[in-house]
Formats: structure tokens, C-alpha cells, sequence
């Protein structure tokens, strides 16, 4: 837009109105917040550029996988998995179902570590969300005092036009940082949460199926039916039909046999 209109982008890149837009905005954000709060949100955005969500399928594929060790083998096996597992949660869920731990008291504690995740993720996106309702009031108070720093110069009308100019790039950096910057990143942070808190319910969910002996196929179809469904009609995970080397004609030859 600014190429269009034959602008220059150097009369938006000003220092002062930056300085003032983005530190302030920082300040007020960390005086709103502990200091461990703001560490932890500033921790969080390399997920909004590198942070991808798990794919249900593969959790579908691992849950079956556990549930036929675990009915040939054992629960007694799941603590071998529990070593090589990566994820804690799902590390932590398998050492305690090869502990013996209860199911009601396996499914308290699994819900309170996603209950812990949710409000761990939501200071971070909570933190963000704050930062863009500060900016634009941040970059208003910035052209205020540049508009009274005019209004002390009405003697130099030359000189009116351009330090009027500069006086609205405060409020524009406050606009742009709020809606290009700071809400993007509250907005992403909070849809990864919640991606990562329904692969932990389709863990929890699973998991204490595996421990109550539920049969691999059945299990699989109720976990597909907690997948959301793409918009293709298919439930998110599902496999191919046409890609599972044939088990699918061979099943059908043999219930017609």
C-alpha cells in the first residue's frame, strides 16, 4: 500500500514512535503481570512459527498398537513402552498402568495434567491478548504528545505538515503491532493449546481402554469417532481403505466364504 501511494517506507520506520509503542506496551504488559507469567508467554512464541499439531491418526495408530501388546502380552509390557515413549504424558499414563495404579484414580491424575496444560497455555495466550489491547491506546498517547509538540510549533508552518505526518505513526505502529503482531500470536498460541489438550483427551480416553482390556478394532473405531471430520466427509485419521494392502477384500472374500 505504501508503494502504491508513492510513499516511503523509511517516513514509517521513526524511532521514537517504535521505542514508545513497543516498550511501553512491554512495560505495561509486564506491570500487569508476575515476571515468571511473562517469561513464560515470551517462552512460548517459537511455537506459533515452528509448533505443529500432532496428527490424530498417528495417537490412533499408537493407542491400537498398545492395546494389542497389552492383550498378548500383558499391562506388565506397557512399562517397556513407557521407557521409549517421548511423550511424558503418554510415558507417565503407561508406568502407571504397568503400576497397577486404579482407573478412576489414573483418569484424576491424567485430568488434572491436561487441566494444568490448559492453564499454563492460557497464560501465555492471555498475556498476548493484553499486549494487543494496549498497543493501540499506547500509540494514541504517542500522537497526542507529538500533536502537542505541533501545536508548540504553529509559528513554523513549513515545518507543520511532515511533524503532523509523524505524529500518526505512533497510533499506526500501535495498530499494526496489536493486529499484525501481538493478537496473531495469542490466536495461535491459544488454537495450539487446544489441539494439544484433544490429543491428550484421545490419549486419556485410549489409555484407559488399553488398561480395561477393550479390543484393538473396537477401540480404534471409537477413537475415530472422537476425531473431528475433515471436510473431505472422512474422519480425521481414518485410513485409507484403498491403502491397506487388501485386508479390506480379503476380510469381505472370507465372510462371504
Amino acid at each position: 500500500m505504501v508503494t502504491l501511494e508513492h510513499a516511503s517506507l523509511t517516513s514509517l520506520l521513526l524511532p521514537a514512535p517504535m521505542v514508545l509503542v513497543f516498550g511501553a506496551t512491554i512495560a505495561v504488559g509486564l506491570a500487569g503481570n508476575t515476571l515468571p507469567d511473562v517469561i513464560l508467554s515470551f517462552k512460548q512464541v517459537p511455537k506459533v512459527f515452528m509448533g505443529k499439531p500432532a496428527r490424530a491418526s498417528a495417537s490412533i495408530d499408537e493407542l491400537v498398537r498398545l492395546a494389542e501388546k497389552a492383550r498378548s502380552e500383558g499391562l506388565l509390557a506397557l512399562e517397556e513402552e513407557a521407557n521409549n515413549a517421548k511423550d511424558p504424558f503418554l510415558s507417565r499414563s503407561l508406568q502407571n498402568i504397568a503400576d497397577g495404579t486404579d482407573a478412576e484414580e489414573l483418569r484424576l491424575l491424567m485430568e488434572d495434567e491436561i487441566d494444568t496444560r490448559m492453564r499454563s497455555d492460557h497464560v501465555a495466550s492471555k498475556f498476548f491478548a493484553a499486549l494487543g489491547g494496549y498497543a493501540p491506546t499506547i500509540g494514541i498517547i504517542g500522537t497526542v504528545v507529538s500533536l502537542t509538540h505541533v501545536l508548540e510549533n504553529l509559528s513554523s508552518p513549513d515545518h507543520l505538515g511532515p511533524m503532523i505526518a509523524a505524529a500518526f505513526v505512533a497510533t499506526l505502529w500501535g495498530l499494526l503491532s496489536a493486529n499484525f503482531i501481538w493478537l496473531p500470536i495469542s490466536s495461535k498460541l491459544r488454537r495450539l493449546s487446544e489441539l494439544e489438550v484433544e490429543r491428550m483427551n484421545l490419549l486419556m480416553e485410549g489409555l484407559l481402554a488399553v488398561q480395561n482390556g477393550t479390543q484393538p478394532l473396537l477401540l480404534a473405531e471409537r477413537l475415530r469417532a472422537m476425531v473431528p471430520v475433515d471436510p473431505k466427509g472422512k474422519a480425521q485419521g481414518a485410513k485409507d481403505k484403498t491403502n491397506d494392502g487388501g485386508k479390506t477384500g480379503k476380510l469381505t472374500a472370507s465372510r462371504a466364504a
